[in-house]
């Protein structure tokens, strides 16, 4: 491994943990908490940080490093302490100190709230490569939001999501350090303002509404390496934060608005924006980040360097899809406004400065805003939008001339909004796809339009995950296994795994690595029986779907199939079937109805299912509550299959698959996004594909798509699972409860075309793929193998090997060393 970690000392440590408890609670060890202990263990392993931290940044200062900011809306980091225990290699001296001072570590561990700062798959990757960059020594500022609140915690009453504060500030989080030093300011609302300065017009604002935007700190700590990364998240809080005068005089709202201004920026992670005030304070949350962190990143750049137009050289803008794109014109009012640059030459350093990462094809995530909305909320930014869209429609008619309708398409300002998208591809220098599939769409039909106009712009990077954090510090007892077998280096160089190639058909590593996944099943199964109420047996199959909801990854198919199973079984009690456990995990965005009414009916069929002892648990299924990173870690290490099943062409990548690829669990899914790089490596006779291909559906959605009821009529097994959608069988209370997800299957809604992600049409081979899954898991010998192989083929999707891509064709940085 890169570089020596220095030891900590056990007395040292355990004087440190109870020095703390007295320090921040007055209390001695026989009198603590878990909790208390848990922040007194945390703040002494940040102490061991810091020092690292320090360094790295002089490192960098020292070699002038270029650096990556990953602007990002959100930040997956998941539960600090472990993992940076295991970057410090310090995990068995803590382990012991804890141990001799009368606690279990595993519990201090429990006591940690995971970080409120992400929702899915997007802030899950953007941790990923933090932690790639940092065990990389490469130099990188992850920048997002301190969400008070984060997205929500999901609780479940009555088979409904709930959404409740998660106040995972409320005990305060031991890793963050707060930076006033580098509080700036953010203007909202107002107009803009010109004066004469040396001949030229100067512009500014006035009559706006400005919060403090106020940073604080957190470590990515690399492994093995002194190398400390910063995560930076933005909090707001008001410039005057309470108005004396106007309480005097009884305004008492006029005395505290500019905090509540300020308060609301910063509380949750997308706010439901089915109305107007949503819209606008999530436009608000963008550019309140975007502009602190450009702000800052341009002082430090001018601390060291005399000229602004070799930001480029130093400097590089790596946009998290389109939630950042607000950086092009912030940039450009920076460099014209503070810095007093022209336009070419602005534009110039932010066209070279700017990179975009995308990340759907769906129409709702590529941002547009209302004109009225955006220029009333940041006129300067909108007049710089305004330009950008002139010069570029230009530059289109120069390279087609004549051709409107593509100026039409391509416009950054059209039909009263500004797309967000747009503007990303019209300014950035690099626009990656992250899977290879995914790409092919945006070069082929999304962005075609761009493509056509600067295809040397447009490369694919296949998104990746840290076998650190989802292997080495979630899975320990496999984790020990394979270093046991190929030594450790796979825990910076995943491609190693493939060594465990050779291990495949001894019986004995076999026997081994299926009694680790048992152990690991027994571990999930407790954790079911404690937080869900559910007896599940670890020896049946655990069939498993984790990630967000949304109707393109269709939960809504695995539950149909879960019910045509069980009509399956009431028919034929004594039909052969190995007992399965469905296991679920997914928050629905607040507002979206459809994704909330199927985890009803999700929670609606488990409740029947799960209460008929006439199957004999031969099905149990169950909703995991607030699925986040932590509770993914356990499920990962025990999942026997991993349900990738979007509709082919809409997933750009997907992570969750090679979360289980790594930790032994064959793919059942559609060739989409990563799954056909994964089935490619590991093979197509060690997962379980079905389904129409991308080029299938985008076919079928240009004739106008398919018609349901052709399947419905024809098909009586499918009938009767729509038909108990509305006859009361999973809601005696009320037959028309799930009545919208049965009309947008069959006749559509809201006007949309019936079964638009084409569940129906991918059913019958939904259901065979599960047929082969059954038949091979009966084979004990070769399921074994299956599942050693998805282990060992996993090295090309580390997030290590993305970042490094990243790196060679986008970034250009170089790696620094620390030495302390």
């Amino acid at each position: 491994m890169a570089g020596v970690i220095k030891k900590l000392d056990k007395e040292t440590l355990k004087q440190e943990i109870i020095n703390n408890l007295k320090t921040l609670y007055r209390k001695d060890v026989s009198e603590a908490t878990l909790q208390m202990v848990y922040q007194a263990v945390a703040y002494a392993v940040k102490e061991d940080v810091i020092d690292n931290w320090i360094a790295t940044q002089k490192a960098y200062d020292k070699a002038g490093a270029k650096k990556v900011y990953y602007l990002s809306m959100e930040f997956l980091v998941g539960r600090a302490l472990g993992n940076t225990m295991l970057a410090l290699k310090e995990e068995d001296v803590i382990r012991e100190a804890v141990e001799e001072l009368g606690f279990d570590l595993t519990e201090i561990e429990d006591e940690e709230r995971d970080p409120a700062l992400g929702n899915g798959g997007l802030g899950r990757l953007a941790a990923c490569f933090l932690d790639s960059l940092s065990t990389l020594n490469y130099p990188a500022y992850g920048c997002g939001i301190r969400y008070h609140y984060g997205m929500f915690r999901q609780k479940i009453e009555n088979g409904y999501q709930k959404e409740i504060p998660d106040d995972w500030l409320k005990n305060g989080y031991p890793f963050e350090i707060k930076r006033d030093e580098y509080a700036c300011e953010v203007k909202f609302g107002g107009y803009v303002a010109t004066r004469m300065e040396n001949g030229n017009p100067h512009f500014y604002q006035k009559n706006y509404q400005s919060v403090r935007a106020v940073p604080y700190d957190l470590p990515i700590v690399g492994y093995g390496n002194h190398i400390v990364n910063t995560l930076r998240i933005w909090d707001a809080e008001a410039i005057t934060s309470f108005r004396l005068d106007s309480f005097d005089r009884g305004d008492y709202q006029r005395a505290v608005e500019e905090q509540n201004l300020a308060r609301t920026i910063s509380e949750v992670l997308y706010p439901n924006d089915n109305h107007y005030s949503g819209k606008e304070l999530r436009l608000k949350q963008q550019y309140f980040f975007i502009s602190a962190s450009l702000q800052t990143a341009i002082k430090k750049f001018l601390q060291s360097h005399d000229n602004i137009r070799e930001l480029p050289n130093y400097v590089v803008f790596q946009m998290n899809d389109t939630h950042p794109t607000v950086a092009v014109p912030e940039l450009m009012r920076i460099l014209m406004d503070e810095q007093g640059l022209g336009w070419e030459e602005a534009w110039a350093i932010t066209s070279k400065a700017c990179a975009y990462t995308n990340h759907t094809i769906m129409t709702e995530a590529l941002e547009k805003w209302p004109i009225e909305l955006f220029s009333r909320l940041l006129p300067r930014i909108y007049q710089i939008v305004e330009e950008i869209n002139r010069r570029f429609l230009l530059e289109i008619e120069h390279k087609f001339p004549g051709d409107q309708a593509r100026k039409d398409r391509m416009a950054i300002i059209h039909d009263g909004q500004v797309r967000m998208a747009f503007m990303a591809c019209a300014a950035s220098f690099s626009i990656n796809g992250v899977a290879k599939i995914h790409t092919e769409i945006l070069e082929k039909q999304t962005l075609r339009d761009f493509y056509e106009l600067s295809p040397e712009k447009f490369n694919n990077k296949t998104n990746g995950i840290t076998q650190r954090r989802f292997l080495l510090h979630a899975n320990p007892l496999l984790a020990d296994w394979i270093t046991e077998r190929i030594g450790d280096k796979w825990i910076t160089d995943l491609s190693e795994v493939k060594k465990l190639g050779v291990y495949v058909d001894d019986k004995k590593s076999r026997q081994e690595y299926m009694n680790i996944k048992y152990k690991n099943k027994v571990r999930l199964a407790n954790y079911i029986l404690e937080h869900n109420g559910i007896v599940v047996d670890p020896r049946s199959i655990f069939d498993v779907q984790v990630k967000r909801l949304h109707e393109y990854k269709r939960q809504l198919m695995n539950i149909l199939h879960v019910m045509y199973l069980y009509n399956k079984i009431k028919d034929n009690p004594d039909m052969p079937f190995y007992p399965h456990t469905f296991i679920f995990g997914a928050k629905a965005a607040a507002g979206y109805h459809r994704a909330k009414l199927t985890i009803k009916l999700i929670n609606a069929v488990a409740d029947v299912i799960n209460n008929d002892a006439s199957i004999n648990g031969k099905i149990k299924v169950v909703f995991i509550e607030d699925y986040c990173v932590s509770s993914a870690e356990i499920i990962f290490a025990a999942a026997d299959v991993s349900e990738q099943i979007s509709t082919a062409s809409k997933e750009a990548s997907g992570t969750s698959n090679m979360k289980f690829m790594l930790n032994g669990a064959p793919t059942l899914g559609t060739m989409d996004g990563a799954n056909i790089e994964i089935v490619k490596e590991v093979g197509e006779e060690n997962a379980f594909i079905f389904g129409m291909s991308a080029e299938e559906v985008i076919q079928l959605e240009q004739n106008g798509g398919y018609n349901p009821m052709h399947i419905f009529n024809a098909d009586q097994e499918i009938r009767r699972v729509l038909m108990q959608l509305i006859n009361g069988f999973y809601s005696p209370d009320d037959p028309e409860r799930f009545r919208d997800i049965y009309n947008s299957l069959l006749t559509g809604s809201n006007g949309d075309r019936p079964d638009v992600y084409f569940i129906l049409k991918d059913f019958r081979a939904y259901a065979e793929a599960h047929e082969r899954v059954d038949k091979a898991y009966a084979d004990e010998e070769n399921w074994a193998k299956m599942c050693m192989r998805n282990t060992a083929a996993a090295g090309p999707f580390s997030s290590d090997r993305t970042i490094e891509e990243y790196v060679r064709d986008i970034w250009h940085l170089k790696k620094v060393e620390v030495k302390l």
